[in-house]
C-alpha cells in the first residue's frame, strides 16, 4: 500500500496519457483515416475529349469595321501561321536568299547597338553607334565609315535632316545640339526645347517649347541654329496629346488630338500660318504616325477596345481639303514606327507574330514578339507576306534602300543592324 500511495500520481498520470492517446486513435480512425478504393482500370476514349474549347482551323472572330473584314487566319499564312516555314524551298526547310514569302536570309551588317538608322542620299545606311559614340555610314561594301571624329556620348535620339547631312541629337538629360556632318560644326539647342523635326528644306525646326509655366508653352518654328524662333500654336498641359511632325509637302507642322468617346479621337491639323484645316477622327487611342513621301498621307496605328486593345494600322488623306477622305485599316495588327515608306504607294511594316491582348495599352506586354515582313501596296490594295527572318528578331525600325533591293531593320534588345534581300 505504501508503494501504491508513493507512486499514486504518476500512475494516474500515465494512465490519463493511456487514455488520451486510445481516445485520439478513435476520433482519427473514424474521421480522418483515407479509405483506399480498388483501383478500376478503364477502356481508353475512342470518341472526341470533352474539356477546354478548342478553335475551328482557320476560325477567326471578324472585326466590327466596315472597312475590314479582319485579321487573316493562321491558314492564309505561309507554312499555317506567320513565323512558320514558308512554300517552296522554303517547306523543306531551306532558307530563301531574297525576300519571296518565307523563311529569309537575315544579314548582320552591324553588331553593335544602333541608333537612328537612316538612308541618305546616296542609298548608304546611315546611324548612331552606341558603343563608341561616333556616327557611321555603311559603304557599298558593308564596310563602316565614320561621319566624323566627334564623338558624341550617350545620344538617346537622332533627328536627321530630309538629307542626312545634320541631326539634331537628344541626351538623356535634356541637352540638344544640331552637327553639321558637313561642315562639321555644331550648334547647341535650349534644353527646354524637344522633339524636334526638320522642314522638307532641311534648314528649319519645328520643336516643342516646355516652359515651367502652362500658359508659356508652345509650339515653335526656327531656324536650323535655333535662331529667329517663333510661337505657332500653344500647347499648355497638352503635352501628350500634341505631336510635332513637320509633313513632306511643307503644309502641317503639328497635330493635337481630343477625345470623342473611349474608341475615338479627333485629330487637328497645324500649319504656319494659322491655316483653319479640316480635322480627322482615328479609331482608338495611342496614335503613332509616319507621313506618306509626299506628305499627302497618314499612316497611323491606333489601339481599340474591339480589337483587343491591339494596335492596327491605318491610313488616310491628310492634305488640304482631302484630310479625312479614303479612310481605311489593313489586316495588320502593329505599330506605325514599325513601318517604313519605301514611295508614295509602297509601305514595309514589320508585325508581330501573335500579339497579346492589350499590347496597344501597354506596348511593353510586346517586347518578347518575333516579327515578320510584310508590304502594302496602295495602289492595288494587297498586303502581303514577303519575309519570315532567319532569327528571333523584336524588330524596332525599318528601312529600305531607294530602289528597293534591300530591307534594314534593328533589333530591339541588341540594336543590331540586319539586311534582308528584296
Amino acid at each position: 500500500m505504501n508503494f501504491f500511495t508513493r507512486y499514486k500520481k504518476i500512475f494516474l498520470i500515465f494512465a490519463f496519457l493511456v487514455l488520451v492517446i486510445f481516445l485520439a486513435y478513435l476520433i482519427w480512425n473514424f474521421f480522418f483515416k483515407e479509405v483506399v478504393s480498388p483501383v478500376v482500370e478503364s477502356p481508353i476514349a475512342t470518341g472526341t475529349i470533352q474539356g477546354l474549347p478548342i478553335s475551328e482551323p482557320g476560325s477567326i472572330t471578324n472585326l466590327d469595321f466596315t472597312e475590314d473584314p479582319g485579321l487573316p487566319s493562321s491558314s492564309d499564312l505561309p507554312g499555317g501561321g506567320v513565323g512558320g516555314i514558308g512554300t517552296g524551298d522554303s517547306a523543306k526547310g531551306l532558307i530563301d536568299n531574297r525576300a519571296v514569302g518565307g523563311l529569309t536570309k537575315t544579314e548582320l551588317v552591324n553588331k553593335t547597338p544602333a541608333v537612328g538608322i537612316t538612308i541618305n542620299k546616296s542609298g548608304q545606311v546611315q546611324y548612331y553607334d552606341s558603343a563608341d559614340g561616333k556616327f557611321y555610314r555603311l559603304d557599298s561594301n558593308g564596310h563602316k565609315v565614320a561621319l566624323s571624329d566627334q564623338v558624341f556620348y550617350s545620344v538617346s535620339h537622332v533627328n536627321w535632316a530630309p538629307k542626312s547631312d545634320k541631326a539634331v541629337l537628344e541626351y538623356p538629360d535634356g541637352s540638344n545640339i544640331l552637327y553639321n556632318f558637313t561642315t562639321k560644326k555644331q550648334v547647341t539647342l535650349p534644353a527646354h526645347w524637344k522633339e524636334f523635326s526638320f522642314s522638307p528644306s532641311g534648314d528649319k525646326l519645328a520643336s516643342k517649347s516646355v516652359a515651367i509655366d502652362p500658359d508659356n508653352r508652345y509650339i515653335i518654328v526656327s531656324n536650323d541654329d535655333g535662331s529667329e524662333s517663333k510661337a505657332i500654336e500653344k500647347f499648355g498641359n497638352n503635352d501628350n496629346t500634341t505631336y510635332v511632325s513637320w509633313s513632306p509637302n511643307n503644309q502641317i507642322v503639328a497635330m493635337y488630338t481630343r477625345g470623342v468617346d473611349t474608341n475615338r479621337q479627333e485629330v487637328f491639323f497645324i500649319g504656319l500660318n494659322d491655316e483653319n484645316f479640316k480635322s480627322t477622327t482615328i479609331e482608338g487611342r495611342g496614335l503613332q504616325y509616319q507621313w506618306s513621301t509626299k506628305g499627302t498621307k497618314l499612316l497611323y496605328s491606333v489601339y481599340n477596345t474591339n480589337d483587343n486593345s491591339n494596335p492596327r494600322l491605318w491610313i488616310v488623306d491628310a492634305s488640304g481639303d482631302n484630310i479625312g477622305q479614303n479612310r481605311r485599316s489593313f489586316n495588320l495588327q502593329t505599330w506605325a514606327s514599325k513601318c517604313t515608306f519605301a514611295s508614295d504607294t509602297e509601305i514595309y511594316c514589320a508585325v508581330p507574330n501573335k500579339l497579346p491582348e492589350g499590347a496597344g495599352l501597354f506596348p511593353e506586354l510586346a517586347d518578347y514578339t518575333e516579327d515578320s515582313l510584310y508590304k502594302i501596296d496602295l495602289n492595288t490594295g494587297s498586303q502581303k507576306l514577303i519575309a519570315i527572318p532567319n532569327g528571333s528578331y523584336n524588330i524596332s525600325q525599318v528601312i529600305v534602300s531607294e530602289n528597293q533591293d534591300y530591307l534594314y531593320f534593328t533589333d530591339k534588345f541588341s540594336g543590331s543592324i540586319y539586311k534582308i534581300d528584296l
